[in-house]
């Protein structure tokens, strides 16, 4: 039989400081890279097109969520599968789930992108946009929902190669896309004129790029798992797999989107257009912050997926506790850079003062408790990476739907757009007692399992 990839199997040897580096710092360059490319994205169209095209790309963002969702719910369930899966030595397993996940992503974003194009003006109107708004909305969007096929196979691929052992290759492809990005976005908007729908061909051109690059990868049969042409044909068993730990995630980002259209419907009626731009500003320094907890994350999961499926704990244990270290550390900073810069941060989007004003305002209320939120995603992440969909999905809807939507619509009618910016803060903490209280329960249960299982039976004593 093959022997096991020296990749994989370091995950059970090595120090886990050393593979949390190893593996979390070429997740956290691709996953930073990829949101400072969003970034500079959004700073060129701001600065080249107006304030009232950021608030369009705000209008946009439950419509890439729900992308991001389908995405995730094949991507990321299939990556976990694997590290699991290569845990427990079936490598086969891990193969068919490869192949599955491509076609599941081929046939899950065809569909999507039709649907969308057909209803897009209607959707976006529905999102919160009006006539200042949406004709921006509409040409970013006509291109990125072409090009969603391209851009869920590309991630969910690059997914399965961090998991399955080629954390610097994901890093490459993830750089390779946003080098391209860059390039072509200044080019795209001031020197063609294309504006808004400029920067999205940029991002469709870089993905393609980089899918490319992770097909030649997985095409390759010096690739540890690659493509086969059995690992093509869908087994209900294995897409049962993949959609329940990717329903985890799914959900995750589907609130996401409900709960950004609520946001969007309050800050358009207590503060109006520039308020929705604001809101996409504070996204996009925030969401910075949340990638870089999210590379930790995405080395995280590879390490605890597979001693967990090895029914290695202490290794799981000792992992999940560094990650949270470390995401808690990167909340706190970007707590006191929100904090300290809030007005500095907005003017490099824009040099709309009023819009300027807004953001800077919001941003103080809307990261007030930050420091709690790299606990509650390292969590999550933690129980997804472990198979524990059902956790992770509870967790998800607590903080999107029990806590985050209802104080989204009842704060304002108290404190009008103070209150929209403060629901945020108020779920993050009331998540935060949830999140930490079912850890420690889990943990609990696992004590109690290992201590009945190492006590001796009537008949051995």
């Amino acid at each position: 039989m093959r022997t096991m990839n020296e990749n994989a199997r370091s995950l059970e040897k090595e120090s886990i400081g050393q593979l949390l580096l190893n593996y979390s710092l070429p997740a956290i360059i691709a996953t930073t890279s990829s949101s400072l490319y969003n970034i500079i994205d959004r700073i060129f169209i701001g600065q080249g097109v107006g304030p009232y095209a950021i608030s369009g790309l705000a209008i946009t963002f439950p419509i890439m969520n729900l992308a991001i969702a389908f995405g995730l719910l094949v991507g990321a369930g299939a990556s976990a599968i694997v590290s699991i899966r290569l845990g427990e030595r079936r490598y086969a397993d891990a193969t068919r789930t490869l192949g599955n996940a491509t076609i599941l992503n081929l046939i899950i974003s065809t569909i999507y992108s039709i649907l969308m194009l057909i209803y897009l003006d209607k959707i976006l109107f529905w999102f919160g946009a009006t006539e200042h708004t949406v004709s921006y909305a509409r040409e970013f969007m006509e291109v990125i929902i072409a090009g969603n096929v391209i851009s869920n196979l590309f991630y969910g691929l690059n997914n399965i190669m961090r998991a399955s052992g080629y954390p610097a290759k994901a890093m490459v492809s993830i750089l390779l896309t946003v080098t391209v990005n860059v390039i072509l976005a200044p080019i795209f908007i001031f020197g063609f004129k294309w504006g808004i729908r400029g920067a999205a061909i940029a991002t469709v051109i870089s993905q393609t790029i980089g899918l490319v690059w992770v097909l030649a990868h997985f095409t390759s049969k010096k690739s540890f798992i690659h493509f086969t042409p059995a690992s093509f044909k869908l087994k209900w068993r294995i897409i049962g797999s993949i959609f329940a730990i990717g329903l985890s995630p799914f959900l995750i980002h589907i609130c996401s989107g409900l709960v950004t259209i609520l946001m969007n419907w309050k800050l358009l009626e207590y503060g109006g257009d520039l308020a929705i731009g604001a809101f996409g500003i504070c996204n996009s320094i925030t969401g910075l912050i949340v990638m870089i907890i999210l590379g930790f994350t995405q080395g995280m999961q590879p390490i605890i997926g597979y001693n967990y499926g090895a029914k290695l704990m202490h290794r799981v244990t000792k992992t999940l506790k560094m990650t949270i270290a470390w995401a808690t550390g990167i909340s706190i900073f970007g707590f006191l850079i929100a904090n300290i810069l809030p007005h500095e941060l907005a003017r490099a989007f824009t040099t709309d003062e009023t819009l300027i004003k807004i953001t800077a305002s919001g941003m103080r209320i809307y990261m007030i408790v930050f420091p709690l939120v790299g606990f509650q995603i390292v969590t999550s992440n933690f129980f997804q990476s472990i198979g524990k969909a059902k956790i992770a999905i509870f967790l998800s809807l607590t903080r999107q739907m029990l806590f985050l939507a209802p104080l989204i619509l009842w704060l304002p009618t108290k404190l009008s757009l103070t209150g929209v910016w403060a629901a945020q803060p108020i779920s993050d903490f009331l998540t935060f007692i949830v999140t930490a209280t079912t850890l420690i329960a889990f943990y609990a249960k696992i004590k109690k399992q290992n201590t009945l299982s190492q006590t001796p039976s009537i008949g051995n004593s």
